[in-house]
């Protein structure tokens, strides 16, 4: 008992050094970014002063994108049934209402993390693990928060614009916020290691094969992909962390966990 319990403790312990660390690294790259950006920009945007380094980041992203992540998704996208590929998406969403269930908490937003709970329960004992989608179907809202939105609702404002290797979008609230997200994560206590990889790469793959369509209409629509992205990105976050904001609602959910149409080929 004595042993499990120190070794408890030690595991608890190196949690919080790997996030200390992590977080030391990340203030360390924010600061020399910030230096950076600043000297190589004669007249940024205020809410984008690394925009030299976040155009030359999206490049480096994009490049990644189109050699692997693209490919694999469409290729997951091709071979996958869609009702398969909405139980994928159904499961992983039903795991991200866990850590919105404890954001909303922390956020004293009652009926929020109320909803969040029930959510959790249905989809997870009525759902199938998840896999189905069965809270939309009841009504049950989703109100989708991580903890950059946390320090949102209680003053911490969103700061410059940044983005991150191949996470994409981000800005400097939430790239702090990010090692708290990452121990939020479900996925992280999954035991073994390989099994525990194997939904990360999953789950990417499942985001991505998402975005397959919108990545189609901003690449005919927006004459600036960058700037498009950057204003759409800061827009939404700096609204859903408004803590004057009351309707939280995420409507992707608004088809009761349905795939939309895909188009014709």
């Amino acid at each position: 008992m004595t042993n499990s319990l120190h070794s408890f403790r030690a595991s608890i312990a190196g949690d919080r050094l790997s996030i200390f660390r992590l977080a030391a690294g990340l203030a360390w790259l924010l600061g020399a970014l910030l230096l950076t950006g600043c000297a190589t920009v004669a007249n940024p945007d205020p809410r984008d002063p690394l925009e030299s380094y976040n155009r030359s980041m999206t490049n480096f992203n994009e490049q990644v994108d189109a050699m692997v992540l693209k490919p694999v998704a469409t290729a997951y996208k091709e071979v996958t049934p869609a009702p398969v590929r909405t139980g994928v998406s159904n499961f992983f969403a039903n795991l991200g209402d866990v850590w919105s269930f404890v954001n909303n908490v922390l956020q004293l937003r009652g009926e929020a993390a109320a909803s969040s709970f029930m959510r959790v329960n249905v989809n997870t004992f009525m759902g199938l693990g998840g896999v189905l989608d069965i809270a939309s179907e009841l009504g049950i809202d989703r109100y989708k928060q991580d903890f950059g939105l946390t320090l949102g609702r209680w003053g911490v404002g969103t700061g410059p614009y940044l983005v991150l290797p191949i996470l994409g979008p981000s800005t400097v609230r939430d790239t702090f916020a990010l090692p708290v997200d990452m121990k939020g994560n479900v996925v992280s206590y999954v035991d073994p290691v390989s099994a525990r990889n194997s939904l990360y790469a999953l789950r990417a793959v499942e985001v991505r094969s998402n975005l397959l369509r919108a990545g189609s209409v901003l690449d005919s629509a927006a004459l600036d992909k960058y700037s498009f992205t950057r204003d759409v990105y800061l827009q939404v976050r700096s609204h859903a962390g408004d803590a004057q904001n009351a309707d939280l609602k995420d409507d992707t959910n608004s088809s009761n966990g349905v795939l939309p149409e895909e188009p014709a080929r």
